[in-house]
């Protein structure tokens, strides 16, 4: 097996949460499925984070980004949210944007995908599948994952790393707080 290290966020902010105001797509215009400001505020500050090449620390620069496919029609759909919440990244990574090729309900394909990879790779989701649908599917040597993530909680990252070669090919879970934004927390899930 390669050396792989994966990174979970959930998607930023959403409308009728703890942060007012309606969802905005990149462009200004009103839309449910997507990010609130604070969401967009979250969204950059996790492209500083990954994309500020501090590979020696715990956030290393992934060399791809992975978000669940978005809506295609405003106020209908999938959620836009992982995607908003990705692109950023993508963008200050040089990407082409994040990849969307599954979707939720698509879980166990891109954990078939992501387990044949190597190198950093960060994938934003709905917080929900994260726990329930991708996590179950990784195998671990070390580490207790979460199995529920609360509806409030937008500033946590879950990182799964993976040696090279070696018997055990299971990842080390660690659960970090980089507590990037005003109220952020360092209280595990």
């Amino acid at each position: 097996m390669s050396k792989l290290t994966l990174y979970f966020i959930r998607h930023a902010e959403k409308p009728e949460g703890e942060w007012p105001g309606p969802g905005l797509t990149l462009d200004g215009k009103k839309d449910k499925e997507s990010l609130v400001i604070r969401g967009w505020q979250r969204a950059g500050a996790w492209a500083a984070l990954f994309g500020a090449g501090l590979d020696a620390g715990d956030y290393a620069t992934p060399q791809a980004v992975y978000a669940a496919t978005p809506g295609t029609v405003a106020n209908k759909g999938p959620s836009k949210r992982p995607f908003e919440t990705a692109t950023p990244l993508a963008a200050r990574l040089g990407l082409a944007g994040p990849n969307t090729t599954y979707g939720k309900g698509q879980e166990a394909e891109l954990v078939q995908e992501l387990l044949t990879l190597s190198g950093v790779v960060l994938v934003c989701w709905e917080h929900e599948a994260i726990v329930q649908s991708i996590i179950p599917l990784l195998p671990l040597r070390r580490g207790k994952p979460p199995t529920v993530w609360p509806e409030d909680r937008f500033d946590v990252v879950l990182r799964f790393k993976r040696k090279e070669g070696g018997k055990s090919d299971g990842f080390a879970f660690k659960e970090m707080y980089p507590r990037l934004l005003a109220g952020d927390s360092d209280t595990p899930l």
